[in-house]
């Protein structure tokens, strides 16, 4: 049996508080829509959460295994990697283990799941291969959390018309949500010679487009809410709290990136009340 260290470190390994969020995201909204069309949760919403789960363990290992060598140059002692907690043969087994969890549930629904679940899931290793280096790097994240709406619509069995403005919303969140991640990496990225998108742009330049991006979604989707009469008292609670944890992101990447991991799952939960 592996210890407590080894077991710390596998879970730290696959980026905890992301594969966290995006599979909540995903079984509420997954939930939401269930909901909407007077189904209960079943088998297909818990097998789509396996799969968004599963892809979430691949693209987090694949992530420090492809950038372990930098990490350590960088001294990011934090990843088990780069700090020798964990080598990188038990790092390439968890990353299949995700993958194989991923097209096993996959398996369990129609061709069109497994289909956009490996666009999803191939865009992301793109982005852990190459593009994470290149000025392109905003892309994957467009196409993967792009994909998401559509793939768990997809599992859980309802029209993708319910979903087809999702992919406009979550497109800029997804942009700010790479800004707000490299630019805490800003530093250590420069002296490697990355040139991501907020290398690019410059480091204060890339961090008012992150923030104002974000801002700009929650302002946007609560308004649209109020105009169509939707909105309850908890929801709108969600909604706020949501915009607070955007807002004192004002004071740093850090910051931002942790109150946009918040105002995710706030927002979901708001639009889940408003609209069930």
């Amino acid at each position: 049996m592996p210890g407590l260290p080894a077991i710390a470190a596998a879970v730290r390994l696959v980026h905890p508080a992301p594969t966290f969020a995006v599979t909540a995201l995903s079984g509420a909204l997954g939930g939401v829509l269930l909901a909407q069309a007077g189904r209960l949760l079943d088998e297909r919403w818990l097998t789509t959460i396996l799969a968004v789960f599963g892809s979430q363990v691949f693209v987090g290992a694949t992530n420090d295994l492809v950038d372990r060598g930098r990490d350590a140059a960088a001294g990011r002692l934090s990843k088990p990697l780069a700090a020798g907690e964990l080598s990188p043969g038990a790092a390439v087994w968890i990353a299949s283990l995700g993958l194989a969890v991923q097209i096993a549930a996959s398996l369990q629904h129609p061709p069109a799941f497994l289909l956009l679940g490996l666009v999803a899931v191939g865009s992301a290793l793109a982005y852990n291969l190459w593009l994470s280096r290149t000025p392109l790097s905003v892309a994957p994240y467009l196409i993967s959390f792009g994909v998401l709406p559509l793939w768990v619509a997809t599992g859980v069995g309802v029209p993708l018309e319910r979903v087809a403005i999702a992919p406009l919303l979550v497109a800029p969140f997804a942009a700010a949500a790479h800004l707000a991640n490299v630019l805490r990496d800003f530093d250590a990225d420069a002296a490697q010679d990355s040139r991501n998108i907020a290398q690019v742009l410059g480091r204060e330049r890339a961090f008012r487009v992150a923030w104002g991006l974000a801002l700009a979604v929650g302002t946007g989707v609560g308004a649209a809410l109020l105009v169509g009469g939707a909105v309850s008292l908890p929801a709108l609670g969600l909604g706020v709290l949501g915009l607070v944890a955007i807002a004192q992101g004002a004071r740093g990447p850090h910051a931002l990136w942790t109150g946009m991991l918040v105002a995710a799952v706030a927002w979901t939960a708001a639009w889940a009340i408003a609209t069930a």
